[in-house]
């Protein structure tokens, strides 16, 4: 077990609501918020959202922005999974969306390649880290898709909710 991360891409405002919060509770209050959302509109990192973010910033958790926006920055909507939502949303506002998006695009994978260490990064408490491949090349499908995904979304001036669950 572990937990999955999710982003969806959404306008920054849903239904004449502008509140995140809110809008979080809109989307996510329904068990099948997936459903009717076109492809482009969601991303799944699966269990790969930590290791994924070790790449990024050289750390488990933390880093500077707008590194550390791409996967564990953000507001907090929820605490804990928020009791009646049962998982943590953490919303990135449209201009940390931009922001997040032309790091990612200034930044190839081979510039962060080089931290790619599966015995430190499992040292460092990063979920499956013990599992992954040896080979460097291992996340890039990942990292670019998630370039492709935040670039998208900031051309189209969206804001981002990461969505993490327990995994099955």
């Amino acid at each position: 077990m572990g937990l999955a991360m999710s982003y969806l891409r959404v306008p920054p405002v849903l239904e004449g609501e502008r509140d995140p919060g809110r809008i979080a509770y809109l989307i996510f209050g329904s068990s099948d918020w997936r459903a009717g959302r076109p492809a482009p509109q969601i991303l799944d990192l699966g269990g790969g959202w930590q290791a994924l973010h070790y790449l990024i910033t050289g750390d488990p958790w933390d880093g500077r922005q707008p590194e550390a926006d791409v996967v564990c920055g953000g507001r907090l909507i929820t605490e804990d999974g928020a009791g009646e939502l049962g998982m943590d949303v953490i919303y990135l506002a449209p201009d940390r969306v931009k922001t997040a998006a032309d790091h990612m695009v200034s930044t190839p994978y081979g510039r962060v390649a080089g931290r790619y260490d599966p015995a430190a990064m499992a040292a460092a408490g990063v979920q499956d880290a013990a599992g992954l491949a040896p080979d460097a090349g291992a996340l890039r499908p990942a990292y670019e898709a998630l370039t492709r995904f935040l670039q998208a979304a900031a051309n189209d001036g969206q804001a981002v909710y990461k969505v993490m669950a327990d995994r099955l």
